[in-house]
Formats: structure tokens, sequence, C-alpha cells
């Protein structure tokens, strides 16, 4: 059995960050081991941040470590998304109910509060600029800096290095893991739109200029500005493959995106400054081994399209807390998995479900109409919850909501049958006929 309280993280990001906090406060002697110079010293990268979308899920986990007050400070409340179609005014769709919302927030100022934090706590030591390799040691592993001698300096490990996550590789060449690194063939630029060129810009809304193959994104920042994400394909007749000088860019935005000219001024230069990045899922499995366990992106890396990524990393953190209430930590980590292992492989489903969503769907009328009548059903019957809301502002198992959200997307399908339903599904007559129509396999659904 294995014994002891010197924990090694690999990864100094969100989720190793948060989780050091929780071990230091459970007597845990903590060491984070991590490749990069320390971020709240070091200049920010640019291109590569993509703005966070923080929900209940993560909000309970920092909650749970007394952060999230001052976090939620600094993050910028968005309470639907803003849909630009090519031609035409803006569409508003809520997210939820009028209280509802989830927050911008920059992904450098959440990772340099979290450390500063972690900085606080006696049982933690960060190492930054810090290249680790993982060396099996008397039928246990050991975290090393390269540079060392092989003294042992851990009793667990836990793997919190993301998507191309050393530990895991470690593991699945000793093969004790197997792991698929599932790409996108889309990949992104990060735009940036500076607050004295925002306009008319909702700065409490996430907008989205959908282009059913592609799409625009933008997020609010606390200063006005917004941090764009233009989401393309690699090849293809519309894709970064394509877009080679200057001409072609303004082209191929003045074509798609026109209303976005006069919100880029340096379009071209932010443009190149970076090659594209791709988006991958990781599938993996198991997540633990002797005395190493995966978390977080190591073990379950999805594309950025449902807002979940970091929150569903942080509630892979909040639920191995509670688990330490009463467990060993080389008990919960096996627990874990059997918990987590479920709901990540669901939200990787959904966030690839909602990437067809945002780009295809959102300005679809069919889509439109089911999004209104889902907010009138959930208003006259709170027990009717769409599946993003419980997604997004429930604790509801990944795996339970993408299960309800099948089913109830088969059922408010059948309601576009009813003749000329678009432009009379609010007259009371209708509206009945809709109720007689899916109530009943909506409450089965739910009950």
């Amino acid at each position: 059995m294995q014994s002891g309280n010197r924990v090694s993280i690999a990864g100094a990001g969100l989720v190793g960050t948060l989780l050091s906090i929780f071990l230091s406060r459970r007597g845990y002697k903590v060491s984070i081991f991590e490749k990069r110079p320390d971020p709240r010293t070091a200049a920010v990268q640019e291109g590569r941040s993509i703005n966070l979308a923080l929900s209940h899920r993560g909000i309970q986990a920092l909650k749970a470590a007394g952060l999230e007050q001052e976090i939620l400070k600094s993050a910028v409340p968005m309470k639907g998304r803003m849909i630009h179609p090519i031609v035409g005014g803006t569409l508003f769709q809520p997210y939820g109910e009028e209280d509802q919302c989830i927050y911008s927030v920059s992904r450098a100022g959440l990772n340099n509060y979290l450390l500063n934090a972690a900085s606080k706590e006696e049982n933690i030591h960060l190492e930054f600029s810090s290249k680790i390799k993982l060396q099996h040691q008397n039928d246990s592993y050991q975290l090393l800096q390269e540079s060392d001698s092989g003294v042992p300096t851990s009793d667990f490990i836990i793997s919190c290095d993301g998507a191309f996550s050393v530990v895991r590789e470690a593991l699945v060449q000793a093969g004790h893991c197997q792991a698929e690194l599932e790409k996108l063939s889309h990949g992104y630029l990060e735009l940036d739109i500076p607050a004295a060129y925002a306009g008319d810009l909702d700065p409490h809304a996430l907008h989205i200029w959908p282009r059913q193959e592609f799409m625009l994104i933008a997020l609010p920042n606390q200063d006005g500005s917004f941090t764009g994400t233009l989401f393309l394909p690699f090849e293809g007749p519309y894709s970064f493959s394509r877009l080679h000088n200057e001409s072609e860019v303004q082209v191929f935005f003045r074509q798609w995106f026109p209303d976005t000219l006069d919100l880029l001024p340096d379009l071209a230069a932010q443009y190149f400054r970076q090659a594209p990045s791709f988006l991958a899922t990781v599938h993996a499995f198991p997540w633990w081994h002797k005395n190493v366990l995966l978390l977080g992106d190591a073990a379950h890396a999805i594309v950025p399209f449902y807002g979940q990524g970091m929150n569903a990393g942080f509630e892979d953190v909040r639920i191995f807390n509670e688990l330490l209430s009463t467990h060993s930590l080389e008990q919960a980590m096996p627990l874990l998995q059997t918990l987590r292992k479920p709901n990540a492989d669901a939200i990787a489903e959904l966030a690839l479900q909602n990437f067809v969503e945002m780009r295809d769907l959102v300005d679809d009328p069919d889509f439109q109409l089911i999004k209104k009548v889902e907010a009138r059903l959930h208003r006259e019957y709170p027990a009717f919850v769409s599946q993003y809301a419980l997604v997004t502002f429930t604790d509801t198992p990944y795996a339970v909501a993408l299960d309800k959200g099948k089913k109830q997307w088969q059922v408010l399908q059948s309601i576009l049958t009813i003749p000329r339903i678009h432009d009379t599904w609010n007259e009371k007559e209708v509206w009945e006929e809709i109720k007689s129509r899916i109530l009943p396999s909506l409450q089965e659904i739910h009950a």
C-alpha cells in the first residue's frame, strides 16, 4: 500500500494550481512542476489565450476553496448569445433565466490569481521552467526534473499538464494507459477587438458570427475590449490554407464577416502574427496507475465549444477533494475515475455537438423556434430544464444531461409538423396543442 503525504503535480495551469490548494489544506506537501516560466513575471504570449467561460461547475469548485468572490470581481457576465448574420440585424438568445449568466474570464488573469493563492499556502512549492520526466522506481513512479539524479521526491503524482501530457505519454509508452488525440479538422486564431473599436457590441453577450462550416466568436473583457476567435477548417474552399496574404484575408472577411472590418483595424497584422492552432479531444483510459493519476485535460481534453473544458477540470478537482474527506488519496484515485470517466466522455460529445449548433444552427429558424418553446416551457413548468441549462447551470452529471438532451430534442422537433407553427406557436390554441403533444414525454424524461 502506498503511504506518505508528498504529492508532485505536473503542470501549474488552472487545474493543477487549484488542486494544489485543496491538497495543501489537507496537509499534503505539494510540489508543482511547470515547464513554462512563471506567467506572473514572464511576457504573455499573444494569440493563444482564448478567453474562458466560467459557469456553475467551475464556480462551485472555486467556492469550495473560498476563491470565487474575488475571481468574479474581474469576470464579465454574459447573459446570452448575440448572433450576427451576414445581412440584417443581430439576434439575442438568452442562456437561461433573467438572473442566469456565464462569465467571461481571462485565462492568464485567472491562472495568475490561482498561482498567487497557491503561493500563500505553506505546503506548496512552485517550480517553474522545469522539464519533467516520469521514472519507474521500486514498484511506483517518481516525477523528476530532467536533470535529477533519481532521488525520490514524491509519494503520489497527479498529472495536470494538459492535452499533451508528458506524464500520460510516459504511461502510454509503458503500456499502462491507452490514449488517443482526436484532432478536429478546424483550427483557430485569436483576433483582439480593442475597446476603442468595439462600437455597439453588447458587453454582456457572447457574440457569434455563424457561417455553417466556420465561425467567429468574441467574448467581452472588463476593459471594454473583446477577445475574438476565428474557427476555420485547415483545408477546403474556405480555410486557413486559402488565405496567404493581406488582400485575401480582407476579401474573406468582407465577404463573410463584413460588420467586423471596423472592429479589427489591424486585421491582417493580427491574422499573420501566429500560425493557426489545432483543436483536439483526448480519450484516455485508465486515468490512474499505481501512484499516478491523470486529471483535467491530461485525462479528457475537449474542444472549447460548450465552454466546459475548465469547468469540467475544476469539477474533477472539487469531487476529488470531496472524496478525500472519507478516503485516502490512493483510494480516491480509482474512485474518481469511476465517477468521472462517463461524464468526461459525455461532455466531449456535447462539446462537438455544440460546435455544430454554434456554427450551423443558431441562425436556423427551426432551431430558434425550439429554443423559444424551451424557454416558455421552463417558465410554465420549472421541472423542465433544457440540456444547455443542465450542463451550464446545474451539477447534473454530464452523462445524464447528454441522455436527457437527446430525448428532449426528439420530442421538441415533433412540433415542427404543426402547420404554420413559426407564425402561430405563441397563440393560445396552438400553444395548448404544443403542450398536449410534448408535455407527457418531457415529464417522463424528467420523472
